[in-house]
């Protein structure tokens, strides 16, 4: 029993200590989340830096990648980004990966991120994770990475992705760890289970 209390102390001791804060956090809105076309919150309480980054991520997927702008894509990445996909691939490279990202304008040409409904990082400005809304219209071909096409089936995909961002001293991304759901994703296409095969 002695054991058993010893472990429930810090449980119960973190959880005095977060609640209260949580609450603090949400009545300050210190993290407000952000929608292409809005005006960027003040976030007065952020140090600058980090307020920097996260502006800077928000024009990357509002702006850069939501409208092909592709040759902006260098004012929030680094030319030696090192970018981890959802099935565990990582790319070196700016050019690498910015062909990575038009692949899936090839297939939904009208995809977009449209909201950033969390977004935060470390008081160093070295970390951001900020999660984003996908959203587009299956209505190209397909062309998988063995050369396999899948056919447009008009279906339309709205999955909730998450970047972990780490920024250099310049305040460009050199690491990006992407996560989302890829058999949700590839279900909404229409293309499950036929894809599976592929993967």
């Amino acid at each position: 029993m002695k054991t058993t209390k010893r472990r429930l102390y810090p449980a119960i001791l973190a959880a005095g200590i977060l609640v209260p804060l949580a609450a603090i956090a949400a009545s300050a809105n210190l993290w407000p989340s952000t929608s292409a076309g809005e005006p960027e919150p003040s976030m007065s309480g952020a140090p600058t830096a980090l307020r920097d980054n996260l502006v800077n991520f928000d024009d990357l997927d509002f702006r850069v990648y939501s409208d092909e702008l592709w040759q902006d894509v260098h004012l929030s990445h680094a030319d030696d980004i090192v970018v981890t996909w959802p099935d565990g691939r990582q790319t070196t490279g700016l050019s690498q990966h910015i062909d990575d990202m038009k692949w899936m304008f090839t297939f939904a040409p009208d995809t977009k991120i449209t909201q950033h409904p969390i977004r935060f990082g470390t008081n160093d400005a070295e970390w951001t994770a900020v999660t984003s809304q996908l959203e587009g219209t299956f209505t190209q071909p397909l062309v998988w990475f063995d050369g396999t096409v899948f056919q447009p089936t008009g279906k339309h995909f709205s999955i909730q992705m998450v970047t972990l961002g780490h920024w250099n001293s310049d305040g460009l991304m050199d690491a990006e760890n992407l996560m989302w759901d890829n058999m949700s994703f590839y279900a909404q296409l229409g293309i499950l289970p036929e894809i599976a095969n592929h993967m």
